[in-house]
Parts: C-alpha cells; sequence; structure tokens
C-alpha cells in the first residue's frame, strides 16, 4: 500500500520521533548512546542537514531537523537502519528495532522552534531520570560548551538559535539557560507528536487485537466475507483505539477505498 507523501514544511524544520518496537528500550549502555551519536554526525556529512535540537531516551529519540534538501525520509531511514543493524549484532537479536514509518511534526516559525528545543531537552526531567543539567544525551550541553566541544565531537548546530536569541553569545547563553529551565505548560501542537506515537499500535499490535478480541484468526480471510458481514467486522476493528483505516488496509488486504466506504 503507497503512502502519501509527507508535507513539506515552509521553514524546512521538522520535529521527528523514532520509539522502540513494543516501546522496548533501544538504549541499554553509553556505548549505544555513542553509536547513535556516531550515526547523527555520519548522516549529517552525507545529507548536508541541520540539527538544533536532540535528546535520546532510553526507548525514544527526538530530533529537530532542518533539512533544506527535502532528504528527511532518506535521513531518518539511514539512522534507523544503521543503528538496528548495529543493536541487532551486540545483543543478538532479529526483526524490527523501531516502529512501523518514524513520526513528524512541521515546524514552521522561531517560536514553536525554540519551544520544541525546550520540549525536548525536558524530556529527561518529565520523565524523572535526570536534571536537566546533568543528562548527557541530548543537545542541551553543547549550547554551553561551545568552546570545550571540538569539531570532531560536535553535533549540534547551536548558532542559528543563539543568533535567534540574542547577537552576544554569552547574553543568549544565558536568556537560553533560564528558557529551558522555565516549567512551562506545552502547547498541545508541541505534544502531539509524543501523543500520537504513545497512541499508535504496531501492525503486530493490531493483528494481536484483532485474533483476540474479534476471534478471527486468519486476518486475511476478512476479504471473503459477505459485505455486510465484512462492513460490521471493520467497524468493530475501527474501534481499536490507535488504529488507522491505513493500517487496516495494510493487515487485511482490503482496498482502502473499500474501508472508507465501509465506514
Amino acid at each position: 500500500m503507497p503512502r502519501r507523501p509527507r508535507k513539506e514544511s515552509k521553514s524546512n524544520v521538522y520535529h521527528c520521533m523514532l520509539r522502540g518496537i513494543n516501546q522496548q528500550d533501544i538504549f541499554f549502555e553509553k556505548k549505544d548512546y555513542l553509536k547513535f551519536k556516531e550515526l547523527i554526525k555520519k548522516t549529517k556529512e552525507k545529507y548536508l542537514y541541520q540539527l538544533y535540537s536532540y535528546v535520546l531516551m532510553p526507548n525514544h529519540i527526538h530530533l529537530e531537523i532542518k533539512d533544506e534538501n527535502q532528504k528527511l525520509s532518506q535521513i531518518i531511514h539511514s539512522l534507523a537502519t544503521s543503528y538496528a543493524t548495529y543493536f541487532n549484532k551486540k545483543y543478538q537479536r532479529k526483526g524490527h528495532l523501531f516502529e512501523n514509518r518514524f513520526l513528524s511534526k512541521n515546524v514552521e516559525d522561531s517560536y514553536y522552534i525554540l519551544n520544541l528545543i525546550r520540549y525536548i531537552h525536558q524530556n529527561p526531567v518529565k520523565a524523572s531520570i535526570s536534571k536537566l543539567n546533568q543528562y548527557n544525551w541530548s543537545s542541551y550541553p553543547e549550547y554551553f560548551n561551545i568552546k570545550k566541544i571540538d569539531k570532531q565531537s560536535k553535533i549540534v548546530d547551536t548558532e542559528d538559535i543563539l543568533l535567534m536569541i540574542n547577537e552576544n553569545v554569552e547574553k543568549a547563553q544565558k536568556e537560553f539557560w533560564e528558557f529551558n529551565n522555565r516549567t512551562v505548560k506545552f502547547d498541545k501542537s508541541i505534544e502531539l507528536l509524543e501523543y500520537e506515537i504513545k497512541n499508535k499500535l504496531t501492525d503486530e499490535e493490531v493483528i494481536y487485537f484483532i485474533n483476540e478480541e474479534l476471534n478471527i484468526n486468519n486476518i486475511q480471510e476478512i476479504q471473503k466475507y459477505n459485505k455486510k458481514f465484512r462492513d460490521e467486522v471493520l467497524h468493530k476493528i475501527m474501534q481499536i483505539k490507535g488504529i488507522t483505516k491505513v493500517q487496516i488496509a495494510r493487515v487485511t488486504g482490503i482496498n482502502i477505498k473499500t474501508i472508507k466506504r465501509a465506514l
């Protein structure tokens, strides 16, 4: 089933999120986090994008990317595939590491860009994992250790953001510190991406629910039901929280237009 192309951001900035399949952890030790940072650096060199902020959480990742070359899908696919290959080999596992398709939201203005940075940086605090300035796996430290971080290990493009705040670097850093440490209630538009991914079922979970709740062992058989019974079953499937029409089409093999007519 072909997927619709993503709508391009007018500012070329995107909020991207990857989550471990079934919410499993994707980082177990320091070397895992360092490996992902290494992959970010490599993809930046290859695709020439800018990274405004990031956080690597135990079971998910937030990235704020400025991609003027419109290569976002290739960037995230490269990161996810390369890291999954590393992870599966290291921990002797097989199969998908991340949920089916990464989620992204367009970031269209400077207000949203700055608030998203704060939201991403406050993830460890919100999860009660660490204080803001003590978490090693986010872009937060790079905004204050500009001179200490050598070019080899630098992966965040801090200059544009600090200039957005103040032309004087020291004043910009002070304001940035105050801004990021301020406790606020975030706009729903910023939290929406995380809400979506938390409430989105994997194909495996959808199949399980159909098997268990509707007592249908062979999902492909739904295609052969008579129209009335088939549509009743599709209605029941749609009641499962977190499922989409496109996903129903994918797991049942029923044409998306047929599903839309039925629902």
